[in-house]
């Protein structure tokens, strides 16, 4: 039950104050947002976009064209089926990396430095660079002792794994290592003294400090993958191969080759549906973890 003090302080609130943010917040992401989901209900083509304000309005044809028409029922599996392979790849790589590096040793900040590179890279050098390796005469295949297609067919979904899960995994092993610093010494004490062994320690009180940052870091990878371009488009180019088309790029490719702009911001307002659910799920149980939604 919410005290009358409380009350009287958020009373007292200044609330010009939010002007500001909330014009911002109005002009860059309701506006647009608004705009999207009126053009997703015309029928707007490369014959009407210099006129889009008097294009036809049909309402839901273009979502009912994308899941009957089109391949965006086969994207989403494709964007969700990489990207859950590549989070939950990623989290015991950066779950050992940050244990590994944990302690104090020496060169220890070169090391971690070293291990953030796959991740700060841009992901138009990340694709390029695994392009040349995937390449027929390239090192992927030289060193399997194989000669099949990596950037078409059956293995072009195996190649956009390996090359998000290498590109991603610093992340988890970023926000692991700095839930890690913020375990108190004293736990770690506490534990060496009753008899635990590494492995206990590592159980019972260290991964439950890392569940926070841990999930963060899986809600963001999840997030990042299913809405990411840059590295499917320069990896296979387009017309993506049919194993990777991903739903970024379906988008991209009817929106600017087909000219199909109508149907092309529904998917993506399909897009924004498919990355709200799981953040709503996320910002949810952290709610609830605080307490907050039981008050």
């Amino acid at each position: 039950m919410t005290s009358p003090r409380r009350t009287a302080t958020r009373r007292g609130r200044p609330l010009w104050m939010f002007l500001p943010g909330g014009v911002l917040t109005l002009l860059v992401i309701i506006v647009p947002l608004v705009l999207a989901l009126y053009i997703s209900l015309l029928d707007l083509d490369q014959y009407s976009i210099r006129e889009w304000v008097g294009a036809e309005f049909i309402g839901f044809e273009n979502y009912v064209e994308a899941v009957r028409d089109s391949n965006l029922v086969h994207a989403i599996g494709i964007s969700i089926g990489y990207s859950a392979l590549v989070t939950v790849g990623c989290l015991p790589i950066g779950l050992a990396a940050a244990i590994a590096t944990q302690d104090r040793f020496k060169g220890r900040a070169l090391v971690r430095s070293i291990l953030l590179v796959p991740y700060v890279l841009p992901a138009f050098v990340v694709g390029s660079t695994w392009r040349i390796i995937f390449q027929p005469d390239g090192v992927a295949n030289g060193l399997l002792g194989t000669s099949g297609l990596w950037l078409n067919g059956p293995r072009s979904f195996w190649a956009l794994v390996i090359v998000a899960l290498w590109s991603g995994w610093p992340l988890v092993y970023l926000l692991a290592a700095a839930g890690l610093q913020s375990v108190d010494a004293t736990v770690h004490e506490a534990a060496a003294l009753d008899g635990a062994g590494w492995w206990a320690k590592l159980r019972h009180v260290v991964l439950p400090q890392l569940r926070g940052p841990v999930s963060l870091a899986l809600v963001i990878s999840f997030l990042h993958n299913v809405n990411s371009f840059t590295l499917p488009f320069v990896l296979f180019g387009v017309p993506s191969p049919y194993d990777v088309e991903v739903l970024p790029v379906l988008t991209y490719v009817e929106s600017f080759q087909n000219f199909e702009f109508g149907l092309s911001v529904a998917m993506a307002v399909v897009s924004l549906i498919l990355v709200a659910i799981p953040m709503a799920v996320y910002l949810r149980a952290v709610r609830l973890d605080t307490g907050r939604g039981l008050r």
